[in-house]
This record gives structure tokens, C-alpha cells and sequence, in this order.
């Protein structure tokens, strides 16, 4: 998640059972390139222990006001910190935060802070219920502070209800849209993802070795820029937090008339997916026996979607394209833009290392119509996504 890099995080943790995930939330905040400082209540050492937050964190743990080396540790923390998460809060860490009553060094360090704030409650089912408890994050609310809403589950006890802290990759998900520039809110992205299968008989299909990964990466961090995306996909991913809408294909012919149906109101498309060039031409509506011989495979082209798109684009709409090379790269890419009538044309060599199919990293050249490429190294396929997106927007017209 290249929005969380360089980004210093205060991750408080207040004494609740739900504690022990905010482990995997420090863990996934350190992967992510942020810079966390663990911050725990006396309550939350009784769930947890400091080693492990030690360990996981950028910092070592720091719970007490008065460590005589540092005698105002929540003022530092405050103010150095871009944002302040508190996973779980407590209803006691609430209230004590509502009423402006600095009790530990987290009360103080959310008091004396004013970065960005995000409370993640967990607590029983009544206990989230009480008009207090909504009263207070009420309060918050009003005041900036960004509320992670529990989800409905298993509580402590073996209860089943609401007040169960969110998934950690919800609250992560919160953390980069809230550290995000949100240029793309109030825009529309289409993105394609996977690779299509072209069927040959009930059984058998024609495919390539797209994963999707890069696709849902890009939907991933244009949702977390505030647009609306519609997901086009072959593939069954988790679906990226915000505001995201999958439409489930399979067929190049799926794909075709599902991104004609949404592109004509979008903003930008990015067709990330591997579509297939050729399909059977009468595919058998039973499986093929093989005691029956090796069949003739009798192939045609598919539609050629990204050209369809060039062809008919709104004004103002930016068309975004991929090139999976193997050699002639820039000139292959640029062959491909020019002829598309795209506006930018994503470039990787699949036969690299790291670098495509089924890799979590890749590495692209970003070509474009106006100006000279743009080359992205070696790195998550996240970071690869903020990259083109950054010079799609780019070529967008400023909102009227």
C-alpha cells in the first residue's frame, strides 16, 4: 500500500479482548511501509504483551506518562504522528477521550494530537447499544474524529451480537483512505481484472496466467481515492474496501459487453485484464472423450474490447490500456497506443523476474500519448497501481 509509506502511526490499544488483533493490525500497518508507534493502556497489557507489539512495531511499546527519559512522551507522540489509531477502543477510552480526561499516556496523546484520529469500539453487545456510548461517538464525530464501525459476531462470552471489532484489513483500509488524497472522489473508474476463459467443450477452457492481482490493486486504490468503481472480473478475489461494485465474467464476449455497459459513464477505465486473443469456434456442448481421437481445435478472434473502447470514447474520458510483453517492450506498448487511441498504455516484460502473473510485485513503463514514459521499478503490485493511477489523473479535466 504505497499511501501508507513514510507514514507515522500511533496505534493505541485499550484493554479489551478484542486486543490480540490489534497485533495483525500492526503487522499489516508495518508491511504496508508505515512507521507505528505501539501505545497500550494497563488494561490492554492484561489481553496482550508488550514483546510481541515490540517486536511487530517500529518503536518499542511506550504505556506510561512518566518515563523520566522522555518527560512528556504524549506531546512528542501528538504531534509527530499523522495519524492516531485506537484499535480496540474501549467504552471506557471513549468516554474518557469525549470528556477531554487524560488519565494515561493514550488519553494524553489523543488529547494532545491534532493528526488525523480513528477509534475502532469493541465491546459487548449492550454495552455498544448504550445511549452514553453513542452519545460519545456522536461527539467524536462531530469533532473530525473518524469512527470504524464493529461488525455483528462471535463476542467474549460465546455471545453473538454487534460490537464485534472490525476485520483487520477493514481498519487498515480506513487508516490509508484517511491518509489518501482523495482526487478521484466524485469519479467514476472501471476496472477489468483476470483472465477470460474461452470454453472448448463443458469441461475445458481456453485461459492465460492472469491472477487479477494487479487489477484489484488498481480498483483497491482508486476506491481508497474516493471514486466509485465498477470491478470487471474473471477471478474471485477479495473485493477491495469502499465503494466497489464487481460484475462477474468470464468470456472475452462477458467482458465486451460488460465494459461497454459501464464505461460510457466513467472517468477513467483501466483494462488490466488478459483477454484472450482467440476462442473455439464451436465449442462442444459436452465434454470431448479422448477415445474419440485428438480433436480439431478450430480457433477465431475474440473482440477486441480496448479498441471498441478507443474508438467510441467520451470526451474527457481517460482509457488506460495494458501490454504483458515478452520482448520489444516500449515499442510493442507504443505500436498498441497508437493504434487503440488509448490515452496511457501500461507495459511489463512477464518474462522478468517478480515482474506479472501471479507475483504480489511488478514492474512497469507507463507510456503515454503527451510525454515521455514513465518507469516504475520493482515493487508491490499496490504501489504499481497508485502510478498509473497518478498519471491517469493527470489527463483528467478539473471538475466543473
Amino acid at each position: 500500500m504505497g499511501a501508507l509509506v513514510g507514514k507515522r502511526i500511533v496505534l493505541g490499544v485499550s484493554g479489551g479482548i478484542a486486543a490480540y488483533k490489534a497485533i495483525e493490525i500492526c503487522r499489516r500497518l508495518v508491511d504496508a511501509g508505515a512507521h507505528v508507534v505501539p501505545v497500550l493502556t494497563k488494561g490492554a497489557e492484561h489481553f496482550v504483551g508488550r514483546t510481541t507489539f515490540s517486536a511487530l512495531a517500529s518503536e518499542p511499546v511506550q504505556s506510561s506518562l512518566w518515563d523520566e527519559a522522555e518527560p512528556i512522551p504524549h506531546t512528542r507522540l501528538g504531534q509527530s504522528a499523522d495519524l492516531v489509531l485506537v484499535a480496540p477502543a474501549t467504552a471506557r477510552l471513549i468516554g474518557a477521550y469525549t470528556a477531554g480526561i487524560s488519565s494515561d499516556l493514550l488519553t494524553a496523546t489523543l488529547l494532545a494530537t491534532r493528526a488525523k484520529v480513528l477509534v475502532c469500539p469493541a465491546m459487548h453487545t449492550e454495552m455498544w447499544e448504550h445511549p452514553a456510548v453513542q452519545e460519545n461517538l456522536a461527539t467524536l464525530r462531530r469533532r473530525g474524529v473518524e469512527v470504524v464501525a464493529p461488525e455483528s459476531g462471535r463476542l467474549a462470552g460465546g455471545d453473538i451480537g454487534h460490537g464485534r471489532l472490525a476485520a483487520p484489513e477493514t481498519i487498515v483500509a480506513a487508516v490509508e483512505r484517511a491518509l489518501v488524497e482523495p482526487d478521484l472522489r466524485g469519479r467514476t473508474v472501471v476496472v477489468t481484472a483476470g483472465g477470460t476463459r474461452e470454453p472448448i467443450d463443458a469441461v475445458r477452457v481456453i485461459a492465460n496466467r492472469s491472477s487479477g492481482k494487479q487489477g484489484y490493486a488498481v480498483a483497491a486504490e482508486a476506491a481508497a481515492r474516493g471514486a466509485r468503481v465498477v470491478l470487471v472480473s474473471t477471478v474471485t478475489l477479495p473485493v477491495p474496501p469502499g465503494e466497489v461494485r464487481v460484475v462477474p465474467v468470464e468470456t472475452a464476449a462477458d467482458m465486451q459487453a460488460a465494459v461497454q455497459a459501464e464505461a460510457l459513464g466513467a472517468d477513467i477505465v483501466v483494462m488490466a485484464a488478459a483477454v484472450a486473443d482467440f476462442r473455439p469456434v464451436a465449442p462442444a456442448a459436452g465434454k470431448i472423450k479422448k477415445d474419440g481421437g485428438v480433436p480439431e481445435i478450430r480457433l477465431e478472434p475474440t473482440p477486441d474490447i480496448l479498441a471498441g473502447l478507443g474508438a467510441n470514447k467520451p470526451a474527457g474520458q481517460v482509457l488506460v490500456g495494458f501490454a504483458a510483453e515478452t520482448s520489444d517492450l516500449h515499442a510493442n506498448a507504443s505500436s498498441k497506443l497508437e493504434r487503440k487511441r488509448l490515452d496511457l498504455i501500461v507495459a511489463n516484460d512477464v518474462s522478468q523476474p517478480g515482474v506479472g502473473f501471479h507475483h504480489d510485485t511488478n514492474a512497469v513503463t507507463i507510456v503515454r500519448r503527451v510525454g515521455d514514459p514513465i518507469s516504475v521499478g520493482l515493487r508491490g503490485k499496490r504501489e504499481v497501481a497508485k502510478a498509473v493511477l497518478d498519471a491517469a489523473v493527470a489527463l483528467l479535466a478539473p471538475r466543473q
